[in-house]
This record gives structure tokens, sequence and C-alpha cells, in this order.
């Protein structure tokens, strides 16, 4: 198993990010207000034949947050974050934002880098993982975008994507920080904590169909846990023992998701005998909706409720390692586009973990809603748009 790194930040060279003249910081989205509400989750559910009342049930989780998630924000506080590592290290490019299903929507952001005289852009997603809902909606979503921006000048505007992201170093070393500072934040009389991971849930057919890219979906959690532990433990001098759970499945009864439920799980470790937890969001970016209900509000109420005294490990955010290494894995990303144009071999790429690298072009199949099943749409950043 590789640690995370602890090397110096590389050096950018004289290419830099060439032959991108832009980044595209990629993501969800979420409503500003409460008017945005229930038009957002339109969006979100567009083609599933979800009822309007069901959408109002959901919609009371950012109502009990004054109807705004904290997405945004947190995607300006990125992007700022970004800005400032790309200008420390002497590379001057813009960084542009686009959402799937909120303002600002993707076409506008690559419009606007597209008016900022970008011809080549290079996309990061805010979500670390590879699946369906991780990777190829966006994919899905970019080719979109990119078929409704103009180019006047009669050349196409090209999006590369860097590969998922969960086991490179910076984003395993953030989580590794965030959880010792969870640990330590645990009370004294209380009990060593187990460790517990937590992570979106998705249709165990999505499941099944995220292996095509090399491991599953589950799989790639599994190896950031393990990894994540190891090194919390050694720092914290004393073995960690954990779990992986999931939460925000949306899904009817009737389709099977990834289990356990965190509140689920959290019934059984004390049934068990546990009696202290730290959670960690290994599974997310930043503290956005699903962290902020189906972690700070229900899991916690939950361990409340359970008696167990519980503490909640921050996301990556804009921990210094992970957009350090945001970085890293743009320049990687670059150095392999200057590679593959040249004919030439292509540079190694970082890894923590046992699992290697993905693909940053991904090959046919790759992260289908289910297996043998196409969605219908075409996707950007594939070496076969309907693979």
């Amino acid at each position: 198993m590789t640690p995370p790194s602890t090397d110096p930040t590389p050096d950018a060279g004289t290419a830099g990010l060439a032959p991108y003249d832009a980044v595209l910081l990629f993501s969800f989205g979420g409503p500003n207000g409460p008017d945005d509400v229930l038009p957002f989750l339109r969006n979100v559910t567009a083609g599933k034949n979800i009822p309007d009342e069901r959408l109002a049930e959901v919609a009371e989780h950012y109502h009990h947050f004054g109807g705004r998630s904290p997405i945004n924000e947190q995607n300006l506080a990125l992007r700022a974050a970004l800005q400032a590592e790309l200008a420390r290290r002497g590379l001057d490019v813009p960084v542009v934002w686009g959402n799937r299903n909120w303002e600002p929507y993707t076409r506008d952001a690559l419009a606007e880098a597209r008016a900022a005289g970008a011809h080549r852009i290079v996309a990061l997603v805010t979500s670390a993982y590879s699946s369906y809902s991780g990777c190829r909606q966006y994919r899905e979503d970019l080719w979109a975008a990119l078929d409704a921006v103009a180019t006047p000048d009669g050349e196409p505007l090209v999006v590369d994507k860097a590969r998922s992201y969960f086991n490179h170093p910076g984003f395993v070393q953030a989580n590794v920080d965030a959880v010792v500072e969870a640990y330590g934040a645990t009370s004294a009389d209380a009990a060593w904590p187990r460790l517990v991971f937590v992570t979106h849930s998705i249709p165990d057919t999505m499941e099944a169909a995220s292996a095509v890219a090399g491991a599953s979906y589950r799989e790639q959690h599994l190896d950031v846990a393990r990894t994540v532990a190891a090194a919390a433990g050694q720092r914290l001098g004393r073995p960690v023992e954990w779990d992986l759970a999931f939460c925000s499945r949306s899904g009817p009864p009737s389709q099977p998701w990834l289990e356990p439920d965190v509140n689920d799980h959290l019934e059984a470790l004390a049934a068990a005998g546990t009696t202290s937890v730290v959670l960690s969001p290994i599974g997310f970016v930043s503290d956005h909706m699903e962290v902020a209900f189906d972690l700070d509000t229900e899991a916690l109420a939950t361990a409340h409720e359970l008696g167990m005294t519980a503490v909640r490990a921050d996301s990556v955010g804009v921990r210094e390692p992970f957009v350090r290494g945001l970085v890293d894995l743009l320049l990687e990303r670059a150095a392999i586009a200057r590679a593959d144009d040249a004919g030439a071999p292509r540079p190694a790429e970082a890894t923590a973990g046992d699992l290697p690298a993905f693909r940053s072009v991904c090959v046919p199949g790759c992260c289908r809603m289910r297996e043998g099943v196409d969605s219908g749409r075409p996707a950007a950043c594939s070496v076969d748009p309907w693979s």
C-alpha cells in the first residue's frame, strides 16, 4: 500500500499547463435561495419522472438551511484557492466555474473562457470517484454544453478532463489530516472512537457498471479508507478500526442501493457496544448539503439518541494538501496531453493506496448507469462519445 506522498511540490517546468489555456471547475450546483430549490431539483431529476410531491420532500432539506445550498460558496472558495496556488507557481491561466444543475451553468462558464480567448480547457470535476453520477454524467453534460458554445472563429473549443482523483496523494493526505484533527477533538473521557467513513450511496446496478474502469465505486472508497485509516493510525500512535457506510439514498424502496445506511450502521455499532465514533465524509469534496444535512443533522442526531459520542471530520474543502494536489493533477494532465500530442510515452501518475491511476480519457463502456445499458447521450473526454 502506497502511503500519501509528502514530496515537495513538483515544479511546473517551462511548459506549465500547455496546451491548456484555461481551467474549468466543474461542479454539481445548488440553489441560491428558496425560490431556486424546486427548479434546481427538477434539473437534477430531469427525465426520471419524479413528481413534484416527492421533490417537495427533498426540498425540505434545503429549506432547513434557508433554501440555500452551501456548495456555491464552497466552490467559490475552491476556485479562489486554485487561482492562488496557480499564481504561486507562476501559472497565469483563468479558472472558470460551471455547474451541471444550476447557475452558473457549464455552458456559461465555457462561453466565458471562450470569450477570453481559450481554445483548450482542462476540467476538474468536484467528484473524486468514478461512477456514472460521478464521472460519465458530468461528461454527458459537458458534451451538451460544448455543443451549445458558439465558436465565431470556426475553431472548436476542446475540453479534456483530469482523471478521477480519489487516490491522488493530495486528496488522501487532506483526509488523513482531517481525521487526525477529529480524533484530537474527541473527549478524553470517551472510548477510543471507531472511524466511520461515509459516502453517497448509488444503485447496485450503477456500482456494478462502475467496475469497468478497473475498480468499482465501492472498491475505490475501500482503497482510500484503508490508506487513510492506516496513515491516521500511525500519526495517532494506535490502530484505528473503521467501516464504510453510505448516505443520501434517493431511489425507490424496490431498487437496491449500496448499504449500510450510516444511521442503520450507527445503530448496529451501538448494539455491539461501540460508544464513540468519528464520521469522515470521505466521499465528498466539501461540506455541502449531503454533509450538512445527512451527517451534521441526521447522523449526529442518531448518534446522540443512541448515547454515542460523535465527532464529524472535515471534508477536504480548501485544505492545502488538497488544493496543491489538484494543481499537481492539472500539471500531470497537461504533461499527458503533451505526450499524447507528440506520440511520446506518458509520464508517471502519482497515487496513494493499492489501486492504479484511473484514465483521464475514458474507455468504452466506462461508467454507464447499468452494465450494457447506455443513457442515450454522448459524452465528452472519451475514446468514443457514445461509449
